[in-house]
């Protein structure tokens, strides 16, 4: 505790979001052929933003732009947390535990980084 971040892989929430990916990715494996343009896709396109804006906002020279960055992974995060609630009520999924626990953890963590870089603001 206490390192330097020397970049955006160091972060645990980027890891954290890789990890998300490779999950919703997965998950996405398993749902009917006629979701691949709808539920897949943007079930996929949002996993990606998740680390991808946590790496473009640390990557910034600003550390309010870097907090704006770490809100649009918070809204990327909780757009996918809501299809995945929709795959389940459509019946394309089962068991949403582990990966609902993932974008807990992971919003909590995009949260305590927002905090402790308002503080050092």
């Amino acid at each position: 505790m206490g390192e330097k971040v020397k970049s955006f892989e160091d972060l645990r929430v980027w890891n954290d979001g890789m990890q998300l990916v490779e999950k919703v990715y997965s998950l996405c494996a398993s749902f009917p052929k006629e979701e691949i343009y709808g539920l897949v896709s943007q079930l996929k396109r949002c996993s990606v933003s998740v680390p991808s804006n946590i790496a473009e906002g640390q990557a910034r020279n600003s550390t309010k732009e870097y907090i704006r960055f770490l809100f649009i992974a918070k809204g990327s995060l909780a757009e996918m947390q809501t299809q995945i609630m929709v795959a389940q009520r459509l019946g394309f999924v089962k068991d949403t535990n582990e990966i609902m626990a993932l974008c807990k953890s992971l919003s909590i963590g995009l949260s305590n980084l927002i905090s402790s870089l308002r503080k050092k603001a």
